[in-house]
């Protein structure tokens, strides 16, 4: 169903990003990351943010558990770690195509009924392995093949055309949109294409993380409670062996974590306090320690992240910076000379 009650669209503008991260060599700043970021309390109120928190952006594979939830408000029957890869940027590792084919058996449909493009595992290890092997690109091993092949059981299910079911008017994306309407509390700004080939609904960073901490404080039993379960009892089939996104749900008891291309980071805790990160260039190096920090705003014991404190820079083959969050978001950071 589409939402009536739903805010108006965020606007479509060019996005008014800041400094979020510091790139510091030597302690002098040698390149500076832009981006937002957004902090909710546990009652829904922005406790804190950086950047342009309202405009509209495409929060790419941080949607994913909000259409995961559509789909299980549609039937889809999957729990555990079927429905965690339904959810999942995964690496390609064998785990992941072993589930996929799972999915794909119990709507009775083969391989060949997926849609989404042929390419490489996304991780590297695994990337590298296929390559080596000779393997070529397949549906199978493109990190959202579970989403797809959970969208076609779900079509399966409730009797709609399999051959397009990518068409943003087919019925399983009209009612993924109205998903993202209810649960970001907003109209979609607009539509385009993702990287895999499924639409993509753009709404605010603020609309983003409202849907995340929604579906990790909705009722035990309900669609969103089952998508937040399946992925946080199963981290690595959302993502991959040593995948930041999954040491955050391991190192942070509860916490609902989802991830994206270009920059996009969601959180959310059981309470409803919840983070969303964009980096405006894209980069992973300043998306880890910035959420990282964006977490800590939101009262998560700093000593559980330290690992996410940002990748060192190396001089000779040893460390002589970090990629570090602005002391705006993070008052602990230490001063830099310049």
């Amino acid at each position: 169903m589409t939402s009536t009650s739903s805010a108006a669209a965020p606007p479509v503008r060019e996005p008014a990003h800041v400094p979020v991260a510091h790139v510091v060599r030597a302690e002098l700043v040698e390149g500076v990351h832009h981006g937002s970021v957004v902090v909710l309390g546990a009652g829904g109120a922005v406790d804190f943010h950086l950047g342009d928190i309202e405009v509209a952006c495409y929060p790419r594979s941080a949607l994913k558990p909000v259409q995961a939830v559509a789909m299980v408000r549609a039937g889809l029957p999957l729990d555990g770690e079927l429905l965690s890869l339904a959810a999942a940027s995964h690496s390609g590792e064998e785990c992941h195509l072993a589930g996929t084919r799972r999915i794909l058996e119990q709507a009775g449909l083969a391989e060949e009924a997926l849609r989404n493009v042929p390419d490489l595992p996304f991780g590297a290890a695994v990337r590298d392995g296929w390559t080596r092997a000779g393997r070529p690109p397949s549906r199978l091993a493109q990190n959202c093949s579970g989403k797809h092949a959970a969208m076609l059981y779900t079509c399966r299910l409730n009797g709609w055309s399999l051959e397009d079911y990518l068409d943003p008017g087919h019925p399983l994306q009209k009612t993924i949109a109205g998903t993202v309407e209810e649960l970001t509390g907003q109209r979609v700004a607009r539509v385009t294409v993702d990287g895999c080939g499924a639409p993509l609904f753009s709404v605010s960073l603020h609309g983003l993380a409202r849907a995340t901490a929604r579906i990790t404080t909705a009722a035990p039993g309900t669609p969103e409670a089952r998508v937040a379960d399946a992925m946080r009892r199963y981290p690595e089939t959302a993502s991959g062996t040593g995948r930041d996104v999954a040491g955050l749900m391991r190192a942070v008891p509860g916490l609902l974590a989802k991830d994206g291309f270009e920059g996009v980071q969601v959180a959310a805790l059981p309470d409803g306090r919840a983070i969303a990160v964009k980096i405006a260039d894209g980069a992973d190096r300043a998306r880890v320690p910035v959420s990282a920090a964006a977490l800590v705003r939101a009262g998560v014991d700093p000593a559980r992240l330290t690992a996410f404190a940002g990748e060192p820079l190396l001089g000779g083959g040893r460390p002589v910076g970090r990629v570090r969050p602005v002391p705006a978001l993070d008052p602990g950071t230490p001063p830099t000379g310049g």
